[in-house]
């Protein structure tokens, strides 16, 4: 599919010619077109809000959804956004320029949460709670001022997977970041298209296409984060049994209501022998 024409999207202009290079992104689209299908994201005259940060995650989902859409895969509106925070040192001009040079419809958002952050968080205290918090709000207004139907984020599998053991290990629970969620108003939908990729592939791919990638770290150095440590246990389990990452990942989709222990989830009171 991805080489029968000679044509290629701006967002891989100088893509490389190898064939480990072209096995890598067919397994992107392929991984991405699966849940797109499997979660029911498409809906009749939707317009998304493809969130870019700038860094590989972002990088990867909004080439991916413009080769779908490149492709006739995916009959929605595009328009990319970035929110610019008000980090220290973000340096402002790069996403701008990347998506003028290519063509892309886009958004540029300054909002100094920032500020508001340091001043609200304790020193010593993590920022990112609060900081997500304020971005989606941004987010969702934007949303609603350009007139679409869905926030488009860059999680991808391992997101996910931190996530679950996040709530697991620290909030006495088993959820995970869902891959389509409909927000509190009921107005929009918050899609994740890459829940089926590894965080590999995407580090490979826009690696591979030289995107020029904004670290997560303008914040500021915060160690001992708790999914900094989820991460390395996950990094030490691959090592130990490579695809491990997977199977939990499929365990996900794959859940026995009856063999856990919610009785809001399976009702075991209701359960009777069928003979006496």
């Amino acid at each position: 599919m991805l080489d029968e024409t000679s044509e290629i999207h701006p967002l891989f202009a100088g893509a490389p010619s190898t064939t480990e290079f072209k096995k890598l992104r067919k397994r992107l689209v392929r991984n991405t077109r699966e849940a797109i299908e499997a979660y029911g994201m498409i809906e009749p005259d939707a317009k998304w809000l493809v969130c870019l940060s700038g860094g590989k995650d972002s990088y990867t989902l909004l080439a991916i959804l413009f080769e779908l859409q490149w492709r006739g895969l995916l009959p929605v509106d595009i328009l990319a956004c970035n929110l610019d925070q008000g980090q220290p040192g973000f340096p402002a001009t790069v996403l701008p320029k990347f998506l003028e040079e290519r063509g892309v419809p886009h958004r540029i958002e300054y909002q100094d949460t920032y500020s508001i952050v340091t001043d609200k968080v304790p020193q010593g205290r993590t920022y990112c709670a609060l900081c997500s918090r304020l971005r989606r709000a941004n987010l969702y207004r934007i949303a609603r001022e350009e007139g679409c139907t869905a926030v488009v984020l860059g999680h991808h599998r391992d997101d996910m997977l931190e996530t679950f053991f996040m709530n697991l290990f620290h909030g006495g629970k088993l959820a995970s970041m869902p891959p389509k969620l409909l927000n509190d108003e009921g107005d929009l939908f918050v899609y994740r298209p890459l829940a089926h990729v590894a965080e590999v592939d995407c580090e490979r791919f826009a690696r591979a296409m030289g995107y020029p990638i904004i670290p997560c770290d303008l914040c500021g150095s915060q160690d001992g984060l708790q999914r900094q440590q989820i991460k390395g246990m996950l990094d030490q389990w691959e090592a130990n049994a490579p695809g491990r990452r997977q199977v939990i990942f499929k365990a996900l989709t794959n859940t026995n209501a009856s063999h856990m222990l919610d009785p809001n989830l399976f009702d075991f009171k209701a359960l009777q022998r069928t003979k006496p």
